[in-house]
This record gives C-alpha cells, sequence and structure tokens, in this order.
C-alpha cells in the first residue's frame, strides 16, 4: 500500500488556487452523504447548499477539477466523489503521528473518520514516561525518546501537534527534522517552519472568541430600539477615518 512519504497530491502541479482547495473537503463530505443515500446525479444548486457555498463558486472550482457536469442532468455523484478524493491525495494511505496525548490527544487518537478518510494513525507520542506502552484506542503509547525512529518506521509525512503551548514549538522542529512536510497543530501558538513544510493550525480558543465577537454584536443589535441596528461609534470628537473619511461603523468581522 502507498504512503505519504513517497506520493503528494496532484494540486499544485496542476495550479489548484489555495482556496479552492480548502473548499474541496466541503465538497467531498456533501457528495459522501449524497451517496450513502444512494443519489447518482446533484445539481451545481443542490450540492452548493449543502456544502454552504454559492453555486458560481462551486462551479468555478469543479473547471480546475475539469468537471463541468451535464446541463439538465447534474454532477455524477460517485465520479465527483472519486475525483476529489484522488485530488486531495485521499486515494491512498497517509500515516499519520499524533504527538501529545493527553485529553485533546486522545480524543483525536478516538476518533472513527481518520480511517474512512484515507488517514491511519500510525503512533501516538508523549513525552510522559507514565504513558508509555498505555494503550489509547487501542494503540499503545509511545515516547518522544523514539520520534524519530517512529517517523522513519512508519513512513510519515503528517504530523498532529496536540502538546501543550510550551512544547510545541520543539516538537514540531523534531518532526519536520524527522522528514514531516505537514503539520497539523492544535496547541495555543504559533509555530516556525521551513519552506516546503505546510502548517495548518486549529485553535478552538480562537474559534469561540470569534463565536463571542457575534453574539456581543446580535445583543447590541436586539438592544437597540426600533431595529434601528448597534449604536457603535458614540465619541462624536473621534478622529478616526475610514478611507472614505467617515469614521467606520463596525471594524469588519
Amino acid at each position: 500500500m502507498a504512503t505519504g512519504r513517497t506520493h503528494r497530491p496532484a494540486t499544485r502541479s496542476r495550479g489548484i488556487p489555495e482556496a479552492t482547495v480548502a473548499r474541496l473537503p466541503l465538497y467531498l463530505r456533501a457528495l459522501t452523504a449524497l451517496s450513502e443515500r444512494s443519489v447518482p446525479t446533484v445539481s451545481s444548486e443542490e450540492l452548493a447548499a449543502a456544502a454552504g457555498v454559492n453555486s458560481a463558486k462551486l462551479r468555478k472550482d469543479f473547471s480546475y477539477l475539469g468537471s463541468y457536469g451535464t446541463r439538465g442532468v447534474g454532477y455524477d455523484v460517485e465520479y465527483l466523489v472519486y475525483q476529489i478524493s484522488r485530488e486531495l491525495g485521499l486515494t491512498q494511505d497517509w500515516p499519520v503521528v499524533i504527538v501529545g496525548i493527553g485529553n485533546l490527544g486522545a480524543a483525536l487518537a478516538n476518533y472513527g473518520g481518520f480511517a474512512s478518510r484515507g488517514f491511519r494513525v500510525a503512533a501516538l507520542i508523549d513525552a510522559d514516561p507514565a504513558m508509555a506502552g498505555k494503550p489509547v484506542a487501542g494503540i499503545p503509547v509511545q515516547h518522544t525518546d523514539d520520534l524519530e525512529q517512529i517517523i522513519e518506521d512508519n513512513g510519515v509525512s503528517i504530523g498532529v501537534i496536540a502538546t501543550p503551548a510550551g512544547a510545541a514549538q520543539q516538537v514540531c522542529d523534531r518532526l519536520v527534522a524527522a522528514g514531516v512536510t505537514s503539520i497539523l497543530n492544535f496547541a495555543p501558538t504559533v509555530l516556525s517552519v521551513p519552506d516546503g513544510v505546510d502548517v495548518r493550525k486549529v485553535d478552538l480558543s480562537i474559534e469561540l472568541q470569534i463565536l463571542a465577537f457575534h453574539e456581543q454584536r446580535k445583543a447590541g443589535e436586539e438592544a437597540t430600539p426600533n431595529g434601528a441596528g448597534p449604536v457603535v461609534a458614540t465619541r462624536k470628537e473621534s478622529t478616526d477615518q475610514g478611507p472614505d473619511g467617515d469614521v467606520p461603523a463596525v471594524m469588519p468581522a
């Protein structure tokens, strides 16, 4: 079976924009749900609604895949699943290591969606000697002393960091030095990596803070009489101006 060490997705060589790449998993999730219901074809409008994008953007994205659909019929669901899976590199096995087996790391290890989406948890790694050998999700935890050997033995190119912030950069450096070229970072810190290494950051606290901002704004709108909208700029003497000379009412979300 192929591993992530010797195969890379075709998206970059085909010139697919990063914004399109970021939406492909949304389309794949919606298409997979349709496939499971044995739906043979889907229109761009229906699929766009299921994926949460507009249909014009969807059609543009699919043009990069060479898939335009059939007028009056729509897109073939199974063929699109194959096309998108191939572009994302999901038609092969991608071994993944998770470093940091605390509550979050253990939850990730127990997540059942990895295998069905082309990923195999090859190893769980933690710095706590007391964790060594303990099974989590049926996989024995290994110590960080063996990180480099684990990466080599399993041909790993994707690493997941779920450590505390203070340990994340050191773990990242070791993963990169061992040959890992893609990292999913759950630690609440920004990682520094060399060119050629991709990092995707997942910060749950930031996502909650953004939601809190929107909740506060909605509460302000509800408190404004006659639905006139939020009262934001109340200091008449403010000299802060926007690009057109006006005081900006609301900072962009």
